[in-house]
């Protein structure tokens, strides 16, 4: 289970946490905070309003399927999600695929890179040995970051304006380091 406080670079500190279906509200005014071009970053396609079965069903096949994470920060109503990060296990087996999405306000603090190391080290934990995911090939802060976190970029073969991300979890992982 992961529950802690980090400190981003410019000295903010927030709470990162394994994600609940509890926090379905949280995660809908996230959403609702994204502009059209991070839905799209993120999703790879315009969306409007989110699918609200599949998150659901997400979200209540977790942990078993995989680890979700919210990073949170006091707010008026209690908390704001202000970023968040997903593997999600392959069936057939030890791999994943990542996600991650966190607030333009935060964006470039390094809170994107400390989701990803919880994320990482927790999957190679859990006995998974490869994470993967896809991003779009105009998404270059995802891109350098997969890269400064040891990542090997190659185009989808199917999909030229989608990069497969994939690193081996066999090293151990650093879950806070460098951003």
């Amino acid at each position: 289970m992961i529950s802690r406080d980090i400190t981003l670079r410019d000295g903010r500190v927030l709470h990162v946490r394994d994600s609940s279906l509890a926090d379905e509200a949280e995660l809908l005014q996230k959403f609702g905070r994204m502009s059209e071009n991070d839905r799209y970053m993120r999703l790879m396609r315009v969306v409007r309003t989110p699918n609200m079965e599949y998150a659901r069903s997400l979200l209540a096949s977790l942990p078993q399927a995989g680890i979700g994470l919210v990073a949170t920060v006091p707010a008026a109503d209690g908390i704001d999600i202000v970023g968040s990060a997903l593997a999600v296990f392959a069936k057939d087996r030890p791999s994943c695929e990542f996600a991650t999405a966190v607030d333009a306000g935060y964006a470039g603090a390094g809170l994107a890179s400390a989701l990803m190391r919880l994320l990482m080290a927790e999957a190679r934990r859990r006995g998974m040995q490869e994470m993967e995911g896809f991003v779009l090939s105009q998404n270059q802060p995802m891109l350098r970051l997969a890269r400064r976190l040891g990542f090997s970029a190659s185009y989808d073969p199917d999909d030229a304006s989608v990069r497969i991300c994939r690193k081996s979890l066999d090293e151990e992982i650093t879950p806070t380091g460098p951003a």
